[in-house]
């Protein structure tokens, strides 16, 4: 499958779910990674106007989920998140925020993603830590 093939399919799967309601859009693919994008809006704001945590931890949960199933054999197992955990480095009011996930450990059961959530200008908002599960259908 293409590049715009392997977009077009993971954007469809997210209709009606959390990533539509986020606003999360997938919008690079290589050998090695996965990423998408999120308007930072007052729909993803703390009270006091900038980017909630929690909604960057369910970009990176979202985007290392997607990139689980691109390169993972989800024909044989199913893939289950176990933890992830988040750092956050800097603020954000509005624009836009990308998450690129890449593997740190891709086991035969367990894998570890490292999910890296920057801005427009490549400045670090938060790192993300991913842990997944295969587990045999």
């Amino acid at each position: 499958m293409d590049k715009e093939k392997i977009l077009q399919r993971c954007n469809a799967i997210c209709r009606n779910t959390l990533m539509d309601t986020l606003d999360i859009e997938f919008v690079n693919v290589g050998e090695d990674f996965l990423t998408a994008r999120m308007p930072v809006t007052s729909k993803v704001h703390q009270p006091d106007g900038v980017l909630h945590g929690g909604a960057s931890v369910a970009l990176a949960e979202s985007v290392g989920s997607a990139a689980s199933y691109l390169f993972l054999d989800t024909d044989n197992f199913a893939i289950r998140g176990l933890e992830i955990s988040a750092n956050h480095t800097r603020s954000k009011k509005d624009g836009h925020v990308f998450a690129t996930a890449r593997f740190l450990h891709k086991g035969r059961t367990t894998q570890l993603w490292e999910i890296r959530i920057t801005d427009e200008e490549n400045k670090l908002i938060s790192i993300c830590k991913l842990t997944t599960i295969a587990l045999k259908k």
